[in-house]
């Protein structure tokens, strides 16, 4: 999963600084500061997309989630019993309270009978997982963040992933100039693409 236990992570700090010492890093953050609302309401939206509670879960959450399902289908027959799913939980790092435990017994005893599929575990475990790291921002959470836009995994955000990275995080397409106005925003070495560096600083900034 594409975050780490324990306490909320912090940006890598190594890479903003490296990215703070570019002399034009200042320039573009005041330029960001000072940028029309509608680019602002992007960004916003954008780290809510990536990072808030409404989000969908990453490929690496579905699969922290299927090996502990696994872990506690002790039969092999695709199916955790209510009994167990506290266990499970607990290997996850969640603690839940009695009343909680009752709630999701109950919860699944009248709507799955006893028992829970993997699709019925992340329906229960899915918002917990969310509501728990909703707005942390850490190294394996921005890495995760820049492959959604580097599709060809080359470490750099073209124009081209960048239109259609927020196309698909938004739902809609941007206005005219703004993608190239957010573009000028992050590149802060002007070579006409997004690197991992500069990503962080756009993310850190906001």
């Amino acid at each position: 999963m594409c975050r780490p236990k324990g306490e909320a992570a912090q940006v890598n700090r190594a890479q903003v600084d490296r990215a703070e010492k570019d002399p034009g890093g200042g320039e573009s953050r005041r330029r960001s500061r000072g940028g029309s609302g509608s680019i602002t309401a992007t960004y916003i939206t954008y780290l809510n997309t990536l990072f808030g509670q409404d989000r969908e879960l990453m490929p690496e959450e579905l699969d922290e989630l299927l090996v502990a399902f696994k872990e506690f289908d002790y039969d092999g027959d695709g199916f955790l019993h209510y009994k167990d799913v506290a266990d499970c939980m607990r290997t996850m790092g969640y603690m839940p309270t009695e009343m909680e435990l009752i709630e999701i017994i109950q919860q699944i005893k009248m709507k799955w009978g006893g028992h829970v599929d993997f699709e019925d575990f992340c329906e229960l475990m899915g918002p917990r997982m969310l509501a728990e790291t909703a707005h942390m921002v850490g190294l394996k959470e921005l890495r995760c963040a820049f492959k959604q836009f580097d599709f060809d995994g080359d470490g750099r955000i073209t124009m081209e992933e960048l239109r259609e990275a927020m196309k698909g995080l938004l739902g809609e397409k941007l206005k005219k100039g703004e993608l190239e106005e957010i573009l000028s925003d992050i590149d802060l070495n002007k070579d006409g693409t997004i690197d991992f560096d500069e990503f962080v600083m756009m993310l850190s900034a906001r």
